[in-house]
Parts: structure tokens; C-alpha cells; sequence
């Protein structure tokens, strides 16, 4: 019996680290997208975004589908395209999170603690 509990926890030493959930994803690039318009002078890369979902081993195509998820969302479905439940959920908790952030520490806190929590996302125009 004791050599059933030592393979089982040497297949959990060796089975691989957990991507990040796609939530927090989604978080990030609402955020680096209000930086972009809320925050004067900050700008962001398409490139970063799609290289930052490759490093958390996200599916390829989450970025795009979560940018038209955000659009689709923020516009009331003029622009972007309505994606699966799942998604659109996890854009409505990423803004309302987003939102209380923003009124809790005020706009230029919220700008200045971004420059540092989406470093690599968003930079200087």
C-alpha cells in the first residue's frame, strides 16, 4: 500500500503546472483596453496580448475572441461579435471588477497602478 501513495505523489510532483484560467486573461485584456482609452498618453500592443495568451498556454484565437467579446459587450453589440456564454460571463465580471477598481481608487490611481499591474501590455505612447 505505501508504494500506491508514493507513485501517486510522484505523479503529482510530475504532472504539469496548470495554465492560468482564462478569466484572468480576460481580466488583463479588459484592463489593458480601458488603460488604452481611460489613460492619457497609454497605448498597447495586439502583439503582447496574443504572445501573453501563448505564454499561459491559452488556446490559440483567445485574444481575438476575447477583444470581440469586450466590443461586443461595451458597444451593446454594435461592434465585436457575441461569443459563448462562458466568455461573455467571465467579460461581465472582468468590468464589473474593472469598474469598482476604478471608482474605489479613482481614474489617475487607477492609471498609475496599471502601468505597473499590465507592464508588458501597456506602455507609453
Amino acid at each position: 500500500m505505501r508504494y500506491g501513495w508514493l507513485i501517486a505523489g510522484l505523479m503529482l510532483i510530475a504532472a504539469p503546472a496548470q495554465a492560468e484560467p482564462r478569466s484572468v486573461y480576460v481580466t488583463m485584456v479588459l484592463q489593458a483596453f480601458a488603460a488604452k482609452v481611460e489613460c492619457p498618453g497609454t497605448d498597447l500592443v495586439y502583439q503582447d496580448l496574443v504572445k501573453r495568451a501563448q505564454d499561459m498556454q491559452l488556446p490559440d484565437g483567445t485574444t481575438e475572441k476575447v477583444r470581440k467579446a469586450i466590443a461586443f459587450m461595451h458597444t451593446g453589440g454594435k461592434m465585436g461579435e457575441k461569443q459563448d456564454d462562458d466568455l461573455m460571463a467571465e467579460v461581465a465580471v472582468a468590468t464589473q471588477s474593472t469598474d469598482l477598481d476604478q471608482r474605489r481608487l479613482g481614474m489617475s490611481r487607477w492609471c498609475e497602478a496599471q502601468k505597473t499591474n499590465l507592464a508588458g501590455l501597456i506602455h507609453a505612447k
